[in-house]
């Protein structure tokens, strides 16, 4: 299939000019993950659709890969989401800790951008936040295998119905392959769009124990 005339010609011209507002020096927290705090609550107030949601950027050693996985907490330690062990992302974590994740708040003309290392979290912290999730929720961390090949949608189905069968009582324990990483962070690019693509950014760089900020250029 071929685009229509015009098409990638139409593509090229689609540009936005950035103007809600600029980032100065002086705005920022000498913290990152305090300056993070609240641009993530202005996300929330401005009625972003799911304001947590990352891109989680992982490699294999030879290729990356990416997918957008869920913020569930964060503190000064670093920022935790839930997957499957046995997923490729997982897996791939297994072998090369160092990850990136990025926040894409497009309405607001900004984006965050955190490199680190992803590390386990305790099975203590792990079952306190499984123990939050709704039932189905629960129940779906049992039924899928994830990233393995399955040969029909029918499979999940079925494996659905046998785990509510198994845990018809309410009661669903934490699965021995599900669980949670901290992305520990090295760096947190902060970035907002301006005008003429003369966007402002600023690295939080971690050296000796302590943040050093750097502007950037556009």
């Amino acid at each position: 299939m071929t685009d229509p005339p015009g098409a990638q010609a139409d593509l090229a011209t689609l540009r936005r000019n950035y103007s809600r507002g600029g980032l100065r020096r002086a705005d920022l927290a000498d913290d990152p993950v305090e300056q993070f705090r609240l641009w993530f609550e202005q996300a929330r107030s401005a009625a972003l659709p799911e304001p947590n949601a990352m891109v989680l950027s992982t490699t294999d050693g030879e290729r990356p890969s990416s997918r957008t996985v869920l913020l569930k907490a964060y503190d000064q330690r670093g920022f935790v989401f839930f997957t499957n062990y046995g997923s490729r992302k997982a897996r791939q974590i297994g072998s090369h800790p160092w990850v990136g994740l990025l926040f894409p708040w497009y309405p607001l003309e900004r984006q965050v951008a955190i490199e680190g290392r992803a590390e386990k979290i305790s099975a203590a912290e792990s079952l306190a936040y499984f123990s939050s999730r709704p039932w189905g929720s629960r129940l779906g961390a049992w039924v899928s295998q994830q990233s393995a090949v399955i040969s029909s949608r029918r499979i999940l189905e079925m494996q659905w119905e046998q785990m509510k069968r198994r845990f018809a009582d309410g009661e669903v324990p934490l699965p021995p392959s599900w669980g949670g990483f901290r992305v520990v962070p090295e760096s947190i690019e902060f970035w907002q769009g301006r005008e003429n693509r003369l966007h402002d950014r600023f690295l939080y760089r971690r050296r000796e124990g302590c943040w050093r900020i750097e502007r950037l250029a556009p």
